[in-house]
């Protein structure tokens, strides 16, 4: 991979170095090995949706957040894919582009927290996007 240019081919690799490590990690794969039945289908998904997300490819059709509702997830397991996504962006990609990708999975991961209610201690369950409060409730 050159430094100026980022192909799917590239992202195909990360994605497949990532998840080998998400199947043997003890706790990431405790909780995806026992739903993911093919996983050569489930990493092509997601060479899509990060496709997706850094090419503007368009081509992911899903929703992550209906997908990832239903597994015992804790926000210790956020932690744990954050750690080894960083460290196989920094592996396979240069620099720059691991960066990047760290950015967006930081803000995936953040996403996916709120959205499944992991995002901290003491979390105010009448908190609204942008701070604005629910409509009959005190500010």
């Amino acid at each position: 991979m050159t430094a100026t240019t980022l192909t799917e081919a590239d992202i195909a690799l990360l994605v497949d170095r990532f998840y080998e490590k998400v199947r043997r990690d003890p706790d990431l794969g405790a909780v995806f090995n026992p739903v993911v039945h093919d996983w050569d289908q489930h990493k092509a998904t997601l060479v899509s949706f990060w496709s997706s997300v850094a090419l503007r490819a368009g081509s992911y059709r899903g929703n992550p957040m209906a997908m990832h509702r239903s597994h015992p997830i804790s926000a210790a397991h956020f932690d744990r894919w954050l750690a080894l996504w960083r460290e196989t962006s920094f592996e396979v990609l240069d620099a720059a582009h691991a960066t990047e990708f760290c950015r967006y999975a930081d803000s995936i991961a953040r996403s996916l927290k709120y959205g499944l209610g992991l995002d901290g201690p003491g979390l105010d369950r009448n908190r609204r996007p942008l701070g604005l409060p629910l409509a009959g409730t005190d500010p």
